[in-house]
This record gives C-alpha cells, sequence and structure tokens, in this order.
C-alpha cells in the first residue's frame, strides 16, 4: 500500500458533465469512452466483467474491495470481457481463495481492459444517481501526462447507449450445441442428462449460466446467433426459445429482431425472454422501451411477483424498461420492482409466452429466481404431453 502511495497518479476519469477524477491505473494502458454505471455486488467481479450485457460500458464497483477471490477460468460468463473499463475505490490486492489462478490485475492486462482505482467511487456513485447516466472517459497512462479537458471533449464526442445495437458485436458466429450444467461443489459443472425438451437460445449476448440453468432444467439446448431468422429457427423444431440478455438499445435492435420474434409467437412456440430477451418481446407484441435515469445493476434488487406475492431479491443489469405509458391490454405485467416500481415481468395472454428483466441465473448470486427455468420447463413439458 504504501508504495501505492508514493506513486504519482496515472489514471484519470472523465465524464460528460466536466468531471475529472484523477487516480491509479491497473490492468492495460490505454483510453476507453463508453457509458459509466455502477455495480452493488460485493461479489461477482468476473462474471460482471464477462458479461456481454456490459458492451460499451465502464463498470464502477461501489463495494470498495475488489479483487479479493482473484480469477479462475470458470467464472466467466463469455469468452472474452465485454464491459470497456473498470472503476473501483481501493487498490486490487493479492488473491484469497483456494479457486483462484491469477490476481483481478493481471487478468485485466491480460485481457486488454483498462482500469483506475484510489478514487472516491462514493461521490461519483452520487453523480450518477442524481445526474444518471454519464458519457465517460477513461484513460491510463503511465509515462505520459492525461489532458482533463481533453478528456472530458472525447466523453462528449461519444454518441450515447441510445440508438446503439451492440447485438451483432457480441452474438456468436455459428450454431452449437451446450451440454454443461452449473457450477456444483465439489465436481465442478454438472453434465446434463439426455433427452429431454429442445430449447433454441436467440444469442444476442447470452450468459454461459442462462444456458447451464436450461440445462440443469431438462432442457438440451441448441444456441444460434441472435440474427438467425424465425423460418431457419422453426425448422429446428424447437419445443421452446429463449430470448437471451444483451446490450444496447432494445429498440435499435428491434428494428431487425421483433419481426422475427413476433413470428415466433405466432407460431406457437413457448418463449422465455430475459433482459433484453423481455425488453423485445415487449416491443414484438406493441409495447415500448425507455432509457431510464441511471439503470439497475447489481444483486441485491428486490423485485414482488404479483402473482404469488413472494418477493425475490434479484441479480439486474440494464440501462432501459418496458415503458408503462399504452402497455398492450395483451400483455400482463407479472413482476415489479420494488426499488422504482418499474415492470420487472410480463406474460403474452393467450400463449406460453412470458419474460423477466432480472437474470433468474443470477451468476453468482443471489438464487432466489431460479424457479423460473424449472418453470419453463414444466410449461414446455406440459404442451409436449
Amino acid at each position: 500500500m504504501l508504495h501505492i502511495l508514493k506513486r504519482r497518479p496515472d489514471a484519470a476519469l472523465a465524464l460528460e458533465d466536466g468531471t475529472v477524477f484523477r487516480g491509479f491505473g491497473t490492468g492495460r494502458p490505454g483510453s476507453v469512452v463508453g457509458e459509466l454505471v455502477f455495480h452493488t455486488g460485493m461479489t461477482g467481479y468476473q462474471e460482471i466483467l464477462t458479461d456481454p450485457s456490459y458492451a460499451g460500458q465502464i463498470v464502477t464497483f461501489t463495494f470498495p474491495h475488489i479483487g479479493i477471490v482473484g480469477t479462475n477460468e470458470e467464472d466467466v460468463e463469455a469468452a472474452r470481457p465485454a464491459a470497456l473499463g473498470m472503476v473501483c475505490r481501493q487498490p486490487i490486492g493479492e488473491a484469497s481463495n483456494w479457486r483462484a489462478r491469477e490476481d483481478l490485475a493481471s487478468w485485466l492486462e491480460r485481457h486488454g481492459l483498462v482500469a483506475i482505482f484510489g478514487l472516491d467511487t462514493r461521490r461519483l456513485t452520487r453523480i450518477l444517481r442524481d445526474r444518471g447516466f454519464q458519457r465517460c472517459a477513461l484513460a491510463f497512462h503511465p509515462d505520459e501526462a492525461i489532458d482533463g479537458e481533453e478528456l472530458v471533449e472525447s466523453a462528449r464526442a461519444w454518441p450515447g447507449m441510445v440508438g446503439l445495437d451492440l447485438v451483432p458485436a457480441v452474438t456468436c458466429r455459428e450454431p452449437y450445441e451446450w451440454r454443461e450444467g452449473r457450477w456444483d461443489w465439489p465436481g465442478g459443472y454438472r453434465k446434463g442428462p439426455a433427452g429431454g425438451a429442445r430449447c433454441v437460445v436467440l444469442d444476442y449476448g447470452v450468459k454461459r449460466n442462462i444456458l447451464r440453468s436450461l440445462v440443469d432444467a431438462g432442457f438440451q439446448v441448441t444456441v444460434v446467433p441472435g440474427t438467425t431468422p424465425a423460418e431457419k429457427v422453426l425448422a429446428m423444431s424447437p419445443d421452446a426459445v429463449l430470448l437471451s440478455n444483451g446490450p444496447g438499445d432494445p429498440a435499435a435492435t428491434g428494428r431487425w429482431a421483433v419481426p422475427e420474434i413476433r413470428r415466433l409467437v405466432d407460431a406457437g412456440v413457448p418463449l422465455f425472454g430475459i433482459c433484453l430477451g423481455h425488453q423485445m418481446l415487449a416491443l414484438a407484441m406493441g409495447a415500448r422501451t425507455e432509457k431510464m435515469r441511471f439503470g439497475h445493476h447489481g444483486a441485491n434488487h428486490p423485485v414482488a411477483d404479483l402473482e404469488t406475492g413472494r418477493v425475490e431479491i434479484t441479480s439486474q443489469n440494464h440501462g432501459f424498461a418496458v415503458a408503462e405509458e399504452g402497455l398492450p391490454n395483451v400483455l400482463r405485467i407479472t413482476h415489479r420492482s420494488l426499488f422504482d416500481g418499474t415492470i420487472q415481468g410480463l406474460a403474452v395472454e393467450g400463449t406460453a409466452c412470458f419474460s423477466v428483466q432480472f437474470h433468474p441465473e443470477a451468476s453468482p448470486g443471489p438464487h432466489d429466481s431460479h424457479y423460473l427455468f424449472e418453470r419453463f420447463a414444466a410449461l414446455v413439458r406440459g404442451r409436449r404431453t
């Protein structure tokens, strides 16, 4: 710690409102611009940084001690990180966990992520809470001075998330089969059972733990690019289709995805939408989406299941929401946020289609909403008998 205090600040974070934070860089030197969000989770930084839904974003962790458990090759949600960079309060220390294979700082550098620490993340979070999302620029240059005004201009020049379709950058390129279930101590990831209903996953930026959760629920899982036309999906004779999570503006992605989703609904295939998939199912049924003030990013969000009265603590990651105004009658609200009342779940009347805004796979947690995968599987089994 002492050598860090003697080190000269070599990194900066600039916001579009003109605020500049100075700090210390870690990871790989460089500069990035994107949307700044804050995440309230205390664990799961490796899963967060590799979640494709964070494409185009820089993540501020409100919990000060990030990096404690190190990193490994198992706790990732995609083959490579999707987030552009990371902001945290304390310097990244040595890993202290029996599963750790590499410290976080080395992992960041190896994956080309820019990070900054040593700044006031409480103040930063208050800015985001009070003023809303901020375009930002993050720079780590150990051998040269960083001009704060130039960094602010870089942040302001970035177009922002509204109107941005990021799914083509994160979706898979070819279809593939997935057979790995959820992690179980001490054996690791379980193997999926043989047989079972076939679920085709439209990959808009799917997290691996969604696929594992489907396998655990008894599905045979085939993942296809999010751009796959409905005709090709239906030619695979699926028993069910999952619309995955993903990044960007749902309305922008919906320009090409919504007509295909509507064809799947009209074909009578059971559908389950998660996060971006939830928003685009709503768009396909005539709803609209809107940008939130600062979004929901964390693992401690209470949600009410309006049909059971049960309250779930959920994991969330979204900056857009389905708009309440003008919601079509065909959509029934099933879940609501107990933080701000926003729509968190929908069902399409007269169909086997439903969706949730939160993440029921919740890697690394909480696990209150895993039942939704079982509910989906039971719905599909009921239609097959």
